[in-house]
């Protein structure tokens, strides 16, 4: 049974975009991703995002998305929205993922912008109308033209806003005037989909965010967003400040990189990365080591 949503907050306030552990060997490591997502729940997260970017969606099978939503859902999911990644640059092989995710009993999809082939807004209109239309479960679209290529223009995101099933939105546009006007005009709830930015988000009317960094941080992202909600500011924006550090050495590559090597280093399951993803230098390591501290992580 999945945990209460409201409308204004329908897959919970904190979710992190968990990484997918893998075994030595590189095969998936379901035991380490129940684990990984029972710490994350323990943490303060109220919902995950599996099978996303951040899960290394492009490396894993239709088979092993399916088995890890199952699993993830056994451990947690009566007690956080677990949020299954479904979107590809194929609608039907999105609609394919939609439909595998909610027989796994997944809570909700993650939609994103499909990438490389740069449709134009009618066709992102069509396509998550099709994933939106191919199962019950609400549709959190995914806005991330740093990596699709083409944005999902304010008009559209009002329009797909009117199916029923589209319940909210990740932003990683990174412009938080279209954010303001979107978030105003579609009434969607709205997700921070860039740790940078959860704070200004919230300022023009986000509920919570999807972020990569909560691997780490959750408690401090939690208190940030009560900080905001309560109406003090100032103890929000010294969190936010402090955390500055770590939300720039998380991404100074690639954020699945750096995810699974200081989960690695906390005793954490992640495990290796599979290609064209690789582990971080010796340098990089000592990088990420000094940018956390410097944000109060040890590793």
């Amino acid at each position: 049974m999945a945990p209460t949503s409201t409308p204004q907050t329908p897959f919970g306030r904190v979710l992190t975009a968990m990484v997918t552990p893998f075994e030595e060997d590189g095969s998936l490591d379901l035991d380490g991703a129940q684990r990984l997502a029972a710490h994350l729940v323990d943490a303060g997260n109220d919902g995950l995002i599996v099978n996303g970017t951040t899960g290394e969606s492009p490396t894993t099978s239709n088979a092993e998305k399916a088995q890890l939503v199952r699993a993830v859902v056994e451990a947690v999911g009566d007690r956080a929205h677990v949020v299954a990644g479904a979107g590809t640059n194929d609608t039907a092989h999105s609609l394919e993922l939609a439909r595998d995710a909610e027989r796994a009993g997944a809570h909700g999809l993650l939609a994103v912008t499909p990438y490389y082939s740069k449709p134009p807004q009618e066709g992102l209109y069509q396509h998550f109308t099709a994933i939106a239309d191919a199962t019950e479960l609400p549709v959190m679209l995914y806005d991330i033209p740093g990596r699709s290529g083409v944005p999902i223009n304010t008009e559209t995101i009002v329009r797909l806003a009117e199916h029923p099933r589209i319940v909210a939105n990740k932003d990683a546009k990174g412009d938080l005037g279209r954010a303001s006007w979107a978030i105003a005009t579609s009434g969607l709830a709205w997700y921070s989909g860039d740790d940078m930015l959860n704070l200004p988000l919230l300022s023009v009317g986000a509920v919570g965010y999807v972020s990569v960094v909560a691997h780490l941080v959750t408690p401090e992202l939690r208190a940030m967003l009560d900080a905001h909600l309560s109406g003090d500011v100032v103890k929000a924006t010294e969190i936010h400040q402090k955390l500055l550090p770590v939300f720039t050495g998380m991404f100074r590559t690639q954020g699945v990189i750096t995810t699974k090597a200081a989960l690695a280093a906390k005793g954490l399951p992640a495990g290796p990365l599979r290609l064209p993803l690789v582990h971080l230098s010796q340098e990089e390591a000592e990088q990420l080591r000094h940018d956390l501290a410097h944000g109060g992580v040890g590793l």
